[in-house]
């Protein structure tokens, strides 16, 4: 009986990983400032997020980071000197909000050192992931051109711990693309191969901090 109840605890806690997706999420409008802790496996860094420089995107992190999307995660491309990159690991989550389309939107802040934008590969394809330039960007990933879209607009910056983002490892870089959808299929297997990857164990909101 007691290892009965032990598995239904362990059954609990993942079923509580993350919220079942609700259609609602994605109608929430972002306040026009706020700020998320993320508390990662290097330490916690904080990002200021700003609705003006592409409101559709920002309303849809919020819901995100409302919602636990990223807790959990994996910075799976770091590459040195470039962008550190996350996104979810849940191919039924990313799929639920993949459906709801982000509109385009022009690049109003330069692509500089500690902002934060979405990945995009062609368009309304903003939905998941997430990246930190760790350098000054800008003007090339504010104007690149490909797919029918140009550039990444930014959605947010990172006001406090840019130590730590530095310090997330890098030395993997873009190879991990090659075994990339082994992380939708088998992560224990994907993070064996990548085993020292970082992670964000989880995020928090709250208002934004007075500068």
């Amino acid at each position: 009986m007691r290892t009965i109840i032990c598995i239904f605890i362990i059954a609990a806690l993942f079923s509580c990983h993350r919220p079942a997706f609700k259609e609602k999420w994605v109608k929430q409008t972002a306040p026009e400032n706020f700020s998320a802790r993320f508390e990662t496996s290097r330490g916690f860094f904080e990002v200021s997020f700003t609705r003006e420089w592409s409101p559709l995107a920002v309303d849809r992190i919020f819901a995100q980071l409302k919602h636990g999307y990223y807790d959990h995660t994996l910075f799976y491309r770091v590459k040195a000197g470039y962008v550190a990159q996350f996104g979810g690991d849940d191919s039924v989550q990313m799929k639920a909000w993949a459906r709801y389309k982000v509109p385009d939107e022009p690049v109003l802040k330069p692509n500089e050192r500690g902002t934060i934008s979405f990945a995009r590969s062609g368009k309304e394809t903003r939905d998941n992931d997430l990246f930190i330039n760790l350098q000054n960007n800008s003007p090339r990933l504010d104007t690149i051109a490909f797919h029918g879209v140009k550039g990444f607009p930014v959605v947010g910056l990172v006001t406090r711990g840019m130590d730590v983002v530095d310090s997330l490892y890098n030395g993997y870089g873009d190879t991990v693309f090659e075994k990339y959808d082994l992380l939708f299929q088998d992560k224990k297997a994907f993070t064996d191969k990548f085993p020292k990857l970082d992670s964000i164990k989880r995020v928090k909101l709250f208002p934004k901090r007075n500068q």
